[in-house]
């Protein structure tokens, strides 16, 4: 089993970002973090480690429909939760990978049947999220 759906799509990376969270709002989710770890790096190691890593942002994405359903089957998920979303810079300027957790991971982790249903929906949200990101930037 993958933990993640990945995506490269052709555009630069403030755009795809932009895009990105776009296509999960769309898809009923919120974002309730923003780390730029690029920034991080500079701050905390200095700019050639920051270069070394490139442009990168996790975004922390929250259905709370979804999130509010998953926690009254398992109030351990709050460890796995918000469902992390990485818009990192690809392998050149013109191109951006987007990667989303795989909610089945949840269910793999916890062995909770219950949380099938709510990681079903969830990853066919992302996917769907992250497909038409790629869809638009075709």
């Amino acid at each position: 089993m993958t933990y993640a759906i990945t995506i490269t799509v052709p555009l630069a990376w403030d755009e795809a970002l932009r895009r990105t969270k776009e296509a999960l709002a769309e898809q009923g989710f919120g974002i309730l973090s923003e780390i730029d770890v690029r920034a991080t790096f500079t701050a905390k190691l200095g700019q050639e480690r920051a270069d070394e890593l490139g442009d990168l942002v996790i975004l922390g994405a929250c259905n709370p429909d979804l999130a509010s359903h998953a926690l009254r089957a398992e109030p351990d998920l709050g460890l796995l939760l918000p469902c992390n979303v990485v818009v990192r810079r690809g392998p050149d300027a013109d191109a951006t990978v987007v990667q989303a957790i795989a909610p089945q991971t949840m269910v793999q982790l916890t062995g909770n049947p219950a949380v099938a249903e709510v990681a079903d929906d969830a990853e066919a949200r992302l996917t769907r999220a992250l497909r038409s990101l790629e869809a638009a930037a075709a």
